[in-house]
């Protein structure tokens, strides 16, 4: 017995990926800012550091971070996932590399969150530095993901 997935479901599918990513995109600029705050917060002087711990930025990075986190996977693994279902077979290319290392990236990057709650420096350096990285990776993925949306709508 085998199961057909209904083509309507196998072309929509193919748009939940991109549309996905463009939310994470902007959501990743947020939590650039969020961490901005939090080193400004740190770095403040006592009177306008009482002033900035009223923004609660630590706390939303956090949250934002842990969302960010989780999407990143469900997304890429979805990705693949669909990719598997209508084609038979993943395309591995720079996207789909690219890709997988964003994934490592960020959780990498979120394992190193206890230790930064320790105050270890060099635990906040390979947060901070991933993340950067991670963000001009993902800036180069949206220009080769449109180009491989082009190539699916062309097809439809």
């Amino acid at each position: 017995m085998s199961f057909e997935i209904p083509e309507s479901i196998k072309i929509g599918s193919q748009f939940l990926h991109p549309l996905l990513m463009m939310f994470l995109f902007g959501l990743s600029f947020y939590a650039l800012y969020l961490g901005i705050k939090i080193k400004r917060t740190r770095q403040a002087d006592k009177e306008t550091r009482k002033e900035l711990i009223k923004g609660n930025f630590k706390e939303r990075h956090y949250q934002v971070g842990s969302i960010f986190l989780a999407l990143v996977v469900l997304g890429t693994v979805g990705a693949m996932t669909v990719t598997y279902i209508n084609n038979g077979k993943l395309f591995v290319g720079p996207h789909l590399i690219a890709g997988l290392g964003m994934m490592s990236m960020v959780a990498i990057s979120t394992s190193a969150v206890p230790y930064m709650q320790k105050g270890n420096k060099f635990a906040r350096l390979v947060h901070v530095g991933l993340n950067m990285n991670m963000l001009l990776i993902f800036a180069w993925q949206a220009v080769t993901g449109i180009q491989i949306l082009l190539k699916i709508i062309s097809k439809l």
